[in-house]
């Protein structure tokens, strides 16, 4: 069983790019009204993730977290959905939401500026978003995400 497809609403900006870094298709609600976030889940059959009650209310469509925590937000998708994953992958995108490739360096290299490389070649492979063109690749950031994760699943504070 997969997750569902969600849509998350502007007070759920972090917990979206880290359901993004799990590999779930979140979109952001950035910006649209509560009308806009349920005609825009319904259309898109998408679950909308909220800290508003009132929305909440209004649609079965609709699942309200209380926390203002990020790890206590990611601990109740996924108590919701167990089958939400809890490590870092690379397959979607943390900007656009965007599925990602992997990538060929030297394809665009003004794009690769920020791409780390020792001795002239690359850290580990590198993968771009095949809709805004963002470049990914494993590195310290990555590491960072994977303690939180790692930690949120098991319960720990992070």
């Amino acid at each position: 069983m997969t997750p569902p497809r969600w849509l998350a609403d502007e007070m759920l900006g972090r917990l979206a790019r880290y359901l993004r870094f799990v590999g779930c298709d979140t979109e952001y609600g950035r910006g649209l009204s509560d009308d806009q976030l349920l005609r825009s889940a319904e259309e898109g059959d998408r679950v909308i993730l909220t800290r508003d009650r009132g929305l909440a209310l209004r649609s079965p469509r609709v699942f309200l977290i209380d926390s203002t925590a990020i790890s206590e937000q990611f601990r109740a998708v996924r108590a919701r959905w167990p089958e939400t994953p809890a490590e870092p992958r690379f397959e979607r995108c943390t900007e656009c939401n965007g599925v990602l490739a992997p990538y060929r360096l030297g394809t665009h290299p003004e794009r690769e500026t920020s791409v780390p490389r020792r001795e002239g070649r690359t850290v580990g492979n590198v993968f771009a978003c095949g809709s805004c063109g963002h470049l990914y690749w494993e590195g310290s950031h990555t590491a960072r995400v994977r303690e939180r994760l790692r930690a949120w699943a098991g319960g720990g504070p992070a």
